[in-house]
């Protein structure tokens, strides 16, 4: 299932990014084949980041406003973490791990 990001912004510190946390939620709660992941906030930038698992970005839209969860912006993100293994060459010790 596609991730996407839903991007807003804050000037109202905690208890607006609270609310829109709850928001986010909600619209998964709403939205068919919508599910929440996570909630990041910048209070640096006043930029509140929503990560959705969505079939599609339309179904994310309509939940969210469902939810009445206001949002700049809502695109798609590829996500995923680096993986690095360290191997020893059987031969000499030395670290052969790569992106190192």
């Amino acid at each position: 299932m596609p991730t996407y990001v839903v991007e807003s912004y804050l000037a109202d510190g905690l208890d607006a990014f609270t609310e829109a946390r709850e928001r986010a939620r909600r619209a998964a709660e709403l939205g068919a084949g919508v599910r929440y992941v996570r909630t990041t906030f910048l209070p640096g930038d006043e930029t509140v980041l929503h990560v959705f698992e969505a079939r599609s970005q339309e179904a994310l839209r309509r939940a969210a406003g469902l939810a009445a969860l206001e949002y700049e912006r809502l695109v798609e993100a590829v996500e995923g973490s680096p993986v690095l293994t360290t191997a020893l060459d059987a031969t000499t010790g030395e670290d052969t791990a790569r992106g190192r």
